[in-house]
């Protein structure tokens, strides 16, 4: 056989900082601004969670920004993940390695979703669970997981303005609320008029697939997505807020039936923008800034990035500890609100999360997940070799 008549192009250089890498196939290596960014995610759930409502108002309002933006950003990092997961800017072509992901991606949905309803069912902890809604979204995104980046972003962007308005007139409707106690009322939970319908996750996990399409590591891209999230964020939350609140008793019932869908599209537009914004900060400091840039926020942020890199893990801890730590209020209510039980969660979830990245590697429920899923498992004799995109989807996992 002959040689080629071309040389072999050289070895590609090795980014910036050491965080983000490619491999053979172009594809991205863990990305440490993004599981910080997920990190961060996490850590606005436990101040949700936990954080005691009988504080000033000032403090109440920061304390409300984690009811909402953390859910959302955890949902753009899942879309990220997931996006990785399936070959980032160079995407699987092969059908069957396709339907191979598909699987896999299938089978961790329905243990996500097994894992949430048995949370719920054996702890019952005082806040919302995710995981099964979660589990849903995955299931919703098997179709999706292979468009190219900017239809990806496009679509997602175009149904976020509508289903948060959707989700809102589904549930302000006594008939789609009463549906929920029926047979299949979990279903119309997870889709419409639960804490976290699946109509609104979806397109973000589209915003984020896209990112992650269009190399959410690029300096290109981070620029395009922090500014893009500055100026949406900067029209759509002031929009929003200057609507009539659907939340006062006060207001007239035809004003509130046109405010509140409005709102929630605007709201969950502008949360996740900010989503947006804090994805490309923390990427720009762990991979595109100057060398002492990226070393200082490299330490300072390493307990959030090892959070981010084990969400699973971290998340479903937390419920547990959490359902160990109800009380009852001097008025009877049943309450799980607690500054040291918040404050010793973060830390202890900080240093749990860094000792077990440091000396062991992936978070066990991560590692539980994955080997379940067929992708841990040892290969047989004759089946083909490990794939760069295997190898790459090893590094990153985009669960909760």
């Amino acid at each position: 056989m002959s040689r080629p008549a071309t040389p072999p192009s050289p070895p590609e250089p090795p980014a910036r900082g050491g965080t983000r890498t490619a491999g053979r196939a172009g594809l991205l290596d863990r990305v440490d601004g993004v599981d910080a960014a997920r990190g961060i995610a996490l850590i606005g759930m436990f101040v949700a969670h936990l954080a005691p409502a009988d504080v000033p108002v000032d403090a109440a309002e920061l304390i409300a920004l984690a009811d909402e933006r953390p859910r959302l950003l955890f949902a753009l990092t899942a879309g990220i993940g997931l996006g990785v997961l399936t070959g980032a800017t160079r995407p699987v072509v092969e059908r069957a390695a396709r339907w191979a992901l598909r699987r896999q991606i299938a089978i961790r949905a329905l243990l996500l979703i097994a894992l949430g309803l048995i949370v719920v069912a054996v702890f019952a902890p005082l806040v919302f669970v995710i995981l099964d809604v979660y589990g849903v979204a995955f299931l919703l995104m098997l179709p999706l997981l292979f468009l190219p980046g900017r239809v990806a972003v496009a679509l997602g962007a175009v149904l976020l303005t509508m289903t948060p308005a959707i989700a809102t007139i589904a549930e302000r409707d006594p008939e789609t609320v009463a549906l929920a106690d029926q047979p299949l009322g979990l279903l119309v939970e997870w889709f419409l008029v639960g804490a976290y319908p699946v109509i609104i996750w979806v397109p973000v996990m589209l915003i984020g697939l896209g990112l992650a399409r269009l190399d959410v590591a690029a300096p290109r891209v981070v620029a395009a997505t922090a500014l893009a999230g500055t100026l949406v964020a900067s029209v759509a939350l002031p929009l929003s807020h200057a609507l009539p609140d659907p939340r006062n008793p006060a207001l007239d019932p035809s004003t509130a039936a046109w405010a509140a869908p409005l709102r929630a599209s605007l709201e969950t537009l502008g949360n996740t923008a900010v989503g947006l914004v804090i994805v490309a900060a923390a990427v720009t400091l762990t991979t595109l800034a100057r060398p002492q840039v990226r070393r200082v926020a490299g330490v300072l942020l390493s307990p959030i990035v090892a959070m981010g890199a084990m969400p699973l893990t971290i998340y479903t801890a937390h419920l547990v500890i959490i359902s160990f730590g109800k009380y009852r209020r001097p008025d009877g209510v049943i309450s799980d609100d607690s500054w040291p039980l918040l404050i010793g969660l973060t830390i202890g979830s900080m240093v749990f999360a860094w000792l077990w990245r440091r000396y062991i590697g992936r978070g066990p429920l991560e590692q539980a997940l994955r080997w379940a899923s067929g992708r841990g498992r040892r290969r047989r004799r004759g089946a083909p070799a490990e794939t760069p995109t295997d190898a790459a989807a090893a590094r990153i996992d985009g669960t909760p």
